[in-house]
């Protein structure tokens, strides 16, 4: 008897790949020039970046040419700037889009240490060059408290057949005050 052949959806295989690049980027350090200056609690952290996500999106038809369609994405968000409030997150996004109304959803930003910050979205949706502003509502420790917002524009999507999509985010840039405390320096204990 052969062996059964396993077929992978190619989405997974650039998911793989987004994921090994942010653990790349991540393990290859910092310069000292690059690191997040060390900041007091509570004061802002403003930062730039890319979201790159991959899912799935259901949607139905509401006649007319209107439709609305429900999201569940999952990707890698990699921040730049001085005082940004961390390298890198997992981000993952659900959303609710209606064609006439917009998107409204959440997301949940992940750091590396199992941190979280949470955010309300709002926007024209997952179509190409659709503008969405976050507004952070919180988090888990050193981002408990979180406030401030954020905006991108979704570049493109990549949609199959069965209703898996790939897309990314541009422009990502905004800004985040937490009342968290901060993670001690290495070899530290945490309070």
């Amino acid at each position: 008897m052969g062996r059964p052949v396993v077929v992978v959806p190619p989405w997974r295989h650039l998911r793989a790949a987004c994921l090994a690049l942010a653990l790349t980027l991540a393990a290859c350090g910092e310069d000292d020039a690059s690191r997040a200056a060390p900041t007091a609690p509570g004061a802002w952290h403003d930062f730039e970046g890319s979201w790159t996500a991959a899912g799935s999106v259901h949607t139905i038809p509401l006649g007319n040419g209107r439709h609305a369609s429900l999201a569940d994405l999952k990707g890698t968000l990699l921040l730049a700037g001085p005082s940004r409030p961390g390298v890198g997150f997992r981000g993952d996004a659900i959303a609710f889009a209606d064609s006439e109304t917009g998107m409204v959803g959440r997301a949940v930003w992940t750091d590396e240490h199992g941190d979280q910050v949470y955010s309300s979205l709002q926007g024209g949706g997952p179509a190409k060059g659709s503008h969405v502003t976050g507004t952070f509502i919180g988090g888990t420790g050193r981002y408990a408290g979180a406030t401030g917002t954020y905006e991108f524009t979704w570049e493109y999507v990549m949609a199959a057949e069965d209703g898996t999509v790939q897309g990314r985010a541009t422009g990502l840039k905004g800004r985040v005050r937490a009342g968290g405390a901060e993670r001690p320096a290495a070899g530290g204990t945490r309070p």
